[in-house]
C-alpha cells in the first residue's frame, strides 16, 4: 500500500470529507475509484469512492456508509492508500511524494532535522516541510540539497543546516 493522503475533516453536512493529498498533483487520487482507509499499521478497509472532486489544494469526497457530517467527522485522521501495484513504475531516482512523507531527515553533519511532514509545489521547485522539535524547516527538493534517500531505512540525507 502507498499512502496517498488523509481525511482532514468533514466537508459540509451531507457526509463528504475533505482530503489532504500526499501527492505532487492534488487530483492524483481521482484516478482511483477504490481507496483503502485505515491507520499506518492497519487495519485497512476497502471503499469504493462515490464521488470525488478537486478543491484548490484539497479534495472533497463522498464515501459509502457516510450519510452525514457526524459520520464524516468519525473518519477524520484516517489515511488513504492505494495498492502500490496500481501506481505507474518510477524511473531511477524518482520517488512518490507519499513515499517521502515520514522519512527522517539527517543533514551532512549527522544532525536529525526532523521528519518530512509534507511537500509543497512552488513552481520553481518542490519544497519539503520538515517537522522536528523546533519550528518547521523548509528544504528545497533540489539535487544539490537532497542526498541519498533510503526508503527501507526511512531516511533522507540533505546538505542543509537546521538554522537556515
Amino acid at each position: 500500500m502507498v499512502i496517498m493522503g488523509r481525511v482532514a475533516s468533514a466537508f459540509g453536512i451531507r457526509g463528504w470529507v475533505k482530503i489532504q493529498p500526499f501527492s505532487e498533483y492534488v487530483d492524483s487520487l481521482l484516478d482511483y475509484k477504490t481507496w483503502y482507509l485505515g491507520h499506518e499499521n492497519g487495519p485497512w478497509r476497502e471503499v469504493t469512492v462515490t464521488q470525488c472532486e478537486a478543491h484548490d489544494k484539497t479534495l472533497a469526497a463522498q464515501l459509502p456508509d457516510c450519510p452525514d457530517r457526524n459520520a464524516a467527522e468519525k473518519l477524520k485522521g484516517l489515511l488513504i492508500a492505494v495498492p502500490r501495484s496500481s501506481l505507474p513504475e518510477q524511473d531511477e531516482g524518482e520517488y512518490y511524494w507519499a513515499d517521502l512523507i515520514g522519512l527522517t531527515v539527517i543533514n551532512q553533519v549527522g544532525e536529525t532535522l526532523g521528519m518530512v511532514a509534507e511537500l509543497l509545489e512552488t513552481g520553481a521547485n518542490d519544497v519539503l516541510i520538515v517537522r522536528g522539535s523546533g519550528p518547521d524547516i523548509l528544504i528545497p527538493f533540489l539535487n544539490s540539497v537532497i542526498g541519498p534517500i533510503d526508503l527501507t531505512a526511512k531516511t533522507m540525507h540533505v546538505t542543509w543546516s537546521a538554522d537556515l
